[in-house]
């Protein structure tokens, strides 16, 4: 009498047979992305805190380089940058919104915090944007002292993710410093030389008419708005200048920038 179990009789098949073969081929490949899927939900929250910790460390490096900065710390009574969310559409501090618990890279992807980009306005290739973001101050008294803001674009093999910190001018450059990336090792991913990273300091955003010049150049660079580009790796040279010319344009934090250029009070 014939199995009626269907378990039994796939089992009972020859182990040539081509439907046992893939028939346990399928099981395994069940249960690989099963114990993969649980091991994602279980290791995200450690993953994210490895990523934050990530970017505490390089900002705490990049200030640690910047001259007097330490002095100004210690002046300021203070031991780090004071964050505040930043309404990007109007370049106004947003209201009622825990800094402290922002996670703008989770704003960016929920439809109902964040913006689908123009293409023509796209040129960091990020696709959508939050509609807030981080803004880091130190301030002596009332006035500003420091500007680091958080920004991102697409390089040659992988999103850039950096900090872009400012003078109280808000046109010149304090430091940039990448604290994640997927670039070639050995030559994109030189964009974390402390060499490469101290090409940045005193360079300029933008001529005397607002236009935004900074760029990352192919060889040696010439004048206050250009750096250097990095040996075989044009295209993360390119990445990094296109990132900066959406973060400060008017998609960017151009519109907060405007306001600290101008003169207003940005308590």
């Amino acid at each position: 009498m014939a199995e009626r179990n269907p378990i039994k009789r796939f089992f009972a098949l020859p182990n040539d047979h081509l439907g046992k073969t893939l028939g346990f081929a399928f099981m395994v490949a069940l249960v690989a992305s099963v114990f993969v899927s649980v091991a994602s939900v279980l290791l995200k929250p450690h993953y994210q805190a490895h990523l934050e910790a990530e970017r505490q460390a390089r900002m705490a490096e990049m200030m640690s380089l910047l001259p007097g900065m330490a002095d100004l710390l210690a002046e300021a009574g203070v031991e780090s940058l004071v964050v505040r969310l930043l309404d990007l559409s109007t370049g106004q501090f947003a209201e009622g919104v825990d800094a402290a618990g922002y996670d703008q890279r989770a704003a960016a992807r929920d439809p109902a915090t964040s913006m689908v980009l123009p293409p023509v306005a796209d040129v960091a290739g990020i696709k959508q944007r939050a509609n807030l973001a981080p803004v880091y101050m130190l301030r002596r008294g009332r006035a500003l002292e420091l500007l680091v803001l958080p920004v991102r674009g697409v390089g040659y093999q992988s999103m850039l993710y950096a900090y872009l910190a400012l003078k109280p001018d808000g046109n010149t450059i304090a430091g940039l410093t990448v604290y994640e990336h997927g670039e070639t090792p050995g030559i994109g991913a030189r964009v974390e030389d402390p060499a490469w990273r101290a090409l940045w300091p005193g360079k300029e955003l933008t001529d005397d008419s607002g236009e935004i010049l900074i760029e990352v150049v192919r060889g040696k660079a010439v004048g206050p708005h250009q750096v250097d580009g990095i040996s075989g790796a044009t295209r993360t040279g390119n990445g990094v200048s296109t990132m900066l010319r959406f973060w400060l344009g008017e998609y960017g934090f151009g519109p907060f920038l405007a306001r600290l250029k101008a003169g207003e009070d940005l308590q």
